[in-house]
């Protein structure tokens, strides 16, 4: 592991490190701060998936959210969206290829060789930080926006009792019936659409919900609802009895400044279920 920069912020360190991924093949980047109490125990820590396009840089830099998990004595984490490299394939839409992973572990040519961001989010890269740094693998939570919100939500709930919480900004919520989602999972996993379940948020919440409180935010005004179908984990969470709320945020669109603005909700939630 490399440090690539480190920097303070409230009292905690800003740092970024890269690594050889066994899982991906290539070398992966992420982003991790550890707030001030991390400097006497190991803390909790908040996993935040990002979204289509997007690095371990963009919430790093843009949700505004070192201070308040500063506040609560909370670790975060940015992972990059995707695998990285020369060798690595790609496409020319900014929907398929490299930043956008979609969480899975592609089973097709030409993504099957590095394209395993599920193994690489659900074993590798916690298991790295829990032998390099001072992170309480017993007391996590995560957060995502966009495609990080449906990843989120996927790896929640094919984990039981990992994870305390699950909250996302803008998931894609169906992708198996969505223009975001029918291409990416044909494209990684193959045409068999019973191969895509498990990456399905409104289908996971139907056949075994999560085991903690849920907490979905959705800016009214979002320039790409017709493509996260929100409304379809909203009814598959009240038809199952989700502990959870779905919010509908009145004049937001899909911005960071939307993910900004309630990402203090989300980091008290999450510090509230992990018991701070």
């Amino acid at each position: 592991m490399k440090t690539v920069s480190e920097n303070m912020s409230f009292g905690g360190v800003q740092g970024v490190y890269s690594h050889t991924s066994e899982a991906c093949g290539c070398d992966m980047t992420f982003g991790l701060y550890l707030p001030p109490q991390a400097r006497t125990g190991a803390v909790p820590v908040l996993w935040y998936l990002a979204g289509l396009t997007c690095t371990h840089e963009n919430a790093m830099t843009k949700a505004a959210a070192q201070g308040f998990a500063a506040e609560a004595g909370m670790a975060l984490v940015f992972p990059d969206t995707s695998p990285r490299g020369d060798d690595v394939a790609d496409d020319e839409a900014y929907d398929l290829g490299k930043g956008a992973g979609f969480y899975v572990n592609a089973t097709q040519k030409p993504w099957a060789p590095h394209y395993r961001m599920w193994d690489y989010l659900s074993d590798e890269l916690p298991d790295l930080l829990a032998r390099e740094f001072a992170i309480d693998p017993d007391r996590q939570a995560i957060t995502g926006h966009s495609m990080g919100g449906h990843g989120a939500l996927t790896l929640a709930m094919a984990h039981p009792g990992r994870f305390a919480s699950v909250s996302a900004f803008a998931p894609i919520a169906n992708p198996s019936k969505s223009d975001w989602g029918k291409k990416q999972l044909t494209a990684y996993l193959g045409a068999d659409e019973a191969d895509w379940a498990r990456h399905d948020s409104t289908l996971q919440m139907e056949a075994v919900g999560f085991d903690g409180p849920v907490l979905i935010d959705q800016g009214g005004d979002d320039q790409f609802l017709e493509l996260l179908t929100p409304e379809a984990l909203s009814h598959a969470m009240a038809a199952r009895r989700q502990d959870g709320v779905f919010r509908i945020q009145k004049g937001y669109d899909h911005s960071y400044f939307f993910v900004s603005t309630f990402i203090p909700d989300h980091i008290a939630f999450h510090a509230d279920a992990l018991g701070l």
